[in-house]
């Protein structure tokens, strides 16, 4: 599992998991969308934290800088 995403990936994808849960915690999101953006938003969070991204294999597509040496 080698890592796809870069930090500008991570942090917009941190970014909207906290602006799902605001939305859920001040009851602006109910019901079934909630659930829906809820479980997206954890996503969202455990991919930032492991840096991989599994839908990203597919089709190649890779947001982390390369670095030449």
């Amino acid at each position: 599992m080698k890592s796809n995403m870069g930090s500008t990936d991570k942090i917009v994808r941190i970014v909207i998991a906290i602006v799902v849960a605001a939305l859920y915690y001040t009851g602006t999101i109910t019901g079934t969308v909630a659930i829906v953006l809820a479980v997206l938003a954890a996503v969202f969070v455990l991919t930032s934290l492991v840096g991989f991204c599994p839908l990203y294999l597919p089709f190649g597509l890779s947001s982390k800088k390369t670095t030449e040496e």
